[in-house]
């Protein structure tokens, strides 16, 4: 069953907010794979919570976030590639795909508020 998208919660102020946080973290992310010291891994944990609460925040429900979820928010394909970046979050790949995964979130806020 999809779990809809609760309007106020992806207005564009809040999703602007949001995504200025996320660009943040990848710009430590980014640093943290250059220095290729390790430390990548637990900022990409910080990330990864910082999608999956946003994908809860924005949608009608009352659990927490459930990979057996369908959630409306969530871009196509979303929920296997967030299990992937899940499994591996120390690689540069992951990174990048949860990177793919805001930048689809956004867009995905944006349709959705003009659906409404």
């Amino acid at each position: 069953m999809m779990i809809s998208v609760q309007q106020e919660a992806i207005s564009k102020e809040v999703v602007d907010a949001w995504y200025s946080e996320w660009e943040t973290m990848r710009e430590t992310i980014h640093a943290a794979h250059e220095r290729r010291d390790g430390s990548a891994q637990q900022f990409m944990v910080e990330g990864i919570e910082h999608f999956e609460q946003f994908i809860v925040g924005g949608s009608i429900t009352e659990t927490p976030f459930s990979v057996q979820s369908e959630y409306e928010l969530m871009p196509i394909n979303g929920m296997e590639r967030l299990q992937f970046i899940k499994a591996r979050p120390g690689q540069y790949a992951c990174y990048r795909q949860l990177d793919e995964l805001y930048k689809e979130t956004k867009k995905r806020c944006a349709r959705l508020r003009m659906k409404k």
